[in-house]
Formats: C-alpha cells, sequence, structure tokens
C-alpha cells in the first residue's frame, strides 16, 4: 500500500532558531553572564560525512551523514541517530542543544549529542541500510565511546540499527563494547523498559500536569498526533489511566472517535497494516489531518515531528494541557499565542526525558553486568520524572514564566554552574 507522507507546515521558525530562541529567554531571565552564554550556545564539535553506499542494484550512492556534540560538561554526550529525508545540519544542532537541557532537566550526567543520516528508509533494502548504519559507525569511530559519545535510535532507527553499530565498533575495538549505544535488542544488553520509556514519560508528565490543573484523568478527553513509538506507548498507557483517546494520527491521516478509540484494537490493527492506520475501521478520517492539533479536547499530545504547532494553527488550539512527545513540535513564534490564552505546555526536554532516562539506565546496567527488573526501571524512571516536573513547576512560579521557559532555566543553572565549578580556558 502507497501513501504520500504529509509535510508539516512550516514557518519563519527553524528548530535551531526556536531552541535558541528559548535559550535566550531563559539565559536572560537567570542573569547568565556572557562568557557562560557564550560557551553554552556553541556546540564543541559538527562532523559531516560522506558515505558512499553499494546499493543491491550495483549502484554507488554517496548519503550524509551528521554528528553533533553540544556539550559534554554534565558528562559523555548522548543522543539518538535519525534516519529521514528532512535530515539539516541546523536540525542535527538543535536536536543536540535539547539533549544537553533534557539530560540537566532530568538530573543525569550526560551531556546533548545528535546523529543524522539524509536517506529514506522506507525506500531502502536492509541490506542497504545495514551497510548504511556499518559505514557511518566506522566514519565516527574516533566520536563515538562508552565514556564520549553515546548514540541511540530516533526517527526512522530501531533497535536493529543500534545492534548493527554496537558491532561494527566492537569489532574494530577487537572485543564486545555493549555501553557505546543505547537502545539495543535485550539479548544485546539493551534493558527491560526502554521501548516504552518516553511515552511512560509523557504519560506521567501528564498526569502530574492534570493534578496541577485539577483534571481527572477519567473525565479527559485526548488527541495523539503520531502513532509511532512514543505516540503508541503514551496512548496506551493514559488509557490505562482512565484517558479518553478520541484522536489519533499517524503518517496515513488521523482518525477520530467520539466515544473513544480503544488503543489495544488500534495497536492490532496498526501491526498487521504494515506498521500505519490507513483504512482502520473503528473510527472517523479526519479530512484533514492536521486538524487534529485543533480538535475538541482537553490533552493534547504532538508525537510526531517538529513544528506541528505554528502560528497558523495555535489560535485555534482547544486543549486546557499540551504535553509534547515529539522533539520541537511547537514553534517559538507560537509560543506567545499559546502563552496568552492559558494553555500549560510541558515541553519537550521535560515531557519526552523518559527516554534518555531509561537509556542512561541502560547504559549503568552494561557497565555493571547487570540486568534490572522492569519493576525497578518504571520506578526509577517514574521517580525521576516526578522530581523533574515539580522542579520546573515550582521554577515556572518562582520566576513567573511559562514552563517551557521554567525547564530551560533549570537546564542551563545546572550545565552553568557545573561549567564555572569545572572552568574553562
Amino acid at each position: 500500500m502507497s501513501y504520500i507522507e504529509p509535510a508539516p507546515i512550516k514557518d519563519k521558525d527553524n528548530p535551531l532558531e526556536s531552541m535558541m530562541s528559548r535559550f535566550d529567554l531563559a539565559a536572560q531571565k537567570l542573569g547568565l553572564d556572557n562568557e557562560t552564554y557564550n560557551v553554552l550556545k556553541n556546540p564543541d564539535k559538527q562532523v559531516i560525512v560522506s558515505l558512499p553506499i553499494t546499493m543491491d542494484d550495483g549502484r554507488i550512492k554517496v548519503f550524509s551523514g551528521y554528528r553533533v556534540i553540544h556539550n559534554t560538561i554534565l558528562g559523555p554526550s548522548k543522543g539518538g541517530i535519525r534516519y529521514d529525508m528532512g535530515v539539516t545540519l541546523d536540525e542535527v544542532k538543535a536536536l543536540a542543544a535539547w539533549m544537553t537541557w533534557k539530560c540537566a532537566v532530568v538530573d543525569i550526567p550526560y551531556g546533548g549529542a545528535k546523529g543524522g543520516i539524509m536517506c529514506n528508509p522506507r525506500a531502502m533494502s536492509k541490506g542497504e541500510i545495514e551497510r548504511l548504519t556499518r559505514a557511518y559507525t566506522l566514519s565516527m569511530m574516533d566520536v563515538f565511546g562508552p565514556d564520549k559519545d553515546i548514540p541511540a535510535p530516533d526517527m526512522g532507527t530501531s533497535q536493529q540499527e543500534m545492534a548493527w553499530l554496537m558491532d561494527e565498533y566492537s569489532k574494530a575495538k577487537g572485543m564486545t563494547v555493549n555501553a557505546v549505544v543505547t537502545g539495543k535488542p535485550l539479548v544485546l544488553g539493551g534493558s527491560l523498559g526502554r521501548v516504552e520509556a518516553t511515552g511512560r514519560g509523557v504519560m506521567v508528565s501528564a498526569l502530574a500536569a492534570m493534578q496541577r490543573l485539577k483534571m481527572n484523568p477519567s473525565q479527559t478527553s485526548c488527541a495523539i498526533q503520531g502513532f509511532g513509538n512514543v505516540g503508541s506507548n503514551t496512548a496506551r498507557l493514559l488509557e490505562e489511566r482512565g484517558v479518553k483517546i478520541k484522536a489519533l494520527s499517524d503518517v496515513s491521516g488521523a482518525f477520530w472517535s467520539d466515544k473513544g478509540i480503544d488503543i489495544q484494537d488500534a495497536l492490532r490493527y496498526r501491526d498487521k497494516n504494515n506498521g500505519i492506520l490507513e483504512g482502520y475501521p473503528n473510527a472517523d478520517k479526519m479530512q484533514d489531518p492536521e486538524g487534529i492539533i485543533t480538535c475538541q479536547v482537553d490533552l493534547l499530545v504532538p508525537a510526531a515531528k517538529e513544528d506541528v504547532i505554528n502560528i497558523y494553527n495555535a489560535p485555534d488550539i482547544k486543549a486546557r494541557l499540551i504535553v509534547e512527545g515529539a522533539n520541537g513540535p511547537t514553534s517559538a513564534s507560537a509560543d506567545d499565542i499559546i502563552n496568552e490564552k492559558g494553555i500549560m505546555v510541558v515541553p519537550d526536554i521535560l515531557a519526552n526525558a523518559g527516554g534518555v532516562t531509561v537509556s542512561y539506565f541502560e547504559w549503568v546496567q552494561n557497565r555493571l553486568g547487570l540486568r534490572w527488573p522492569l519493576e525497578r526501571v518504571n520506578r526509577r524512571c517514574d521517580r525521576i520524572m516526578k522530581e523533574a516536573f515539580e522542579k520546573v513547576y515550582s521554577t515556572s512560579l518562582e520566576f513567573n514564566v511559562p514552563m517551557r521557559i521554567a525547564a530551560y532555566i533549570v537546564a542551563i543553572d545546572k550545565v552553568a554552574k557545573t561549567y564555572k565549578f569545572r572552568g574553562g580556558f
């Protein structure tokens, strides 16, 4: 079955400009000195590689690959690798910086990084993707390392790509190095709870915010944009806690049911239908898939791509609460509109940090040579997410700023203080 992936509406902001405008505002509120501002603003390292790959038909195709290390003040850098035609250096720089702030918000000892290859994995065979992954790993041999830079899956990649990466890195080092990457299959040292960790963090953040807004989960309706790993796990976990999921969308379109969509039923359909919801019979297909952002619900979870909430649709959002499952789903120019409407936003660097938190647990387990039970992983992740939410919420009250700027203040303050103790040249 073929389908056309809709391009998100873009306003004048690119992800890097969006991130920097929030960073600037938080730095100003915090009274950050000029020296520290310049240190934290600029990435430590930007690596661009060309990867010639033999395709299945014998042609040599050259792919562009990126890895940006934004910061290592708190510890080794951490960040996913995405395979997507939309990968650009600016996008990777923005995502690397977001990782720095995300790790700092949840208080784990990592800096931020991000990687990407400009490719369309859906149009490539498994063999082509494997060759591309191994070539990228070899080109990053001086960058990656369990004490230097630790990649993970992201959009367009999975535990399989991480297994190839670990294998290629281990062959080059002459020994098995599990801790060089997270998001691995369980048999290669992956952590229980890692697959659903980001969605679980979104759920915990949503429930904490609903408590502050005095919203009863069993009387709350929700729309989730994106039904990949993050969106589907968020939907399942929120439904288990009584939230009614009225709208879902993925690359094939958006679906609405006033009585609520049965998430287990939708998951079964998706898994039998090439991983998409196209033709899902138990909900009505919305004419405009982007209408999911402005539909009549209490809670909106954007869990797909950047800039899906922008100056064009922000004035029409009906939700009282937005919890960001994706990285950068709200453009900076939409912030003022949302704030004026009185909508609480739990920002990406807080809401979706459950993934990097459990990645950290995976890395710790690899270093110790132990495996923790699922209950321990979930309990520790939930505690970290709740503590981070409360810290950001109290900071938003203290500085009288929205939750997004409060999250940046918490993160920048931690990294800046650490930098001042460590010092520079």
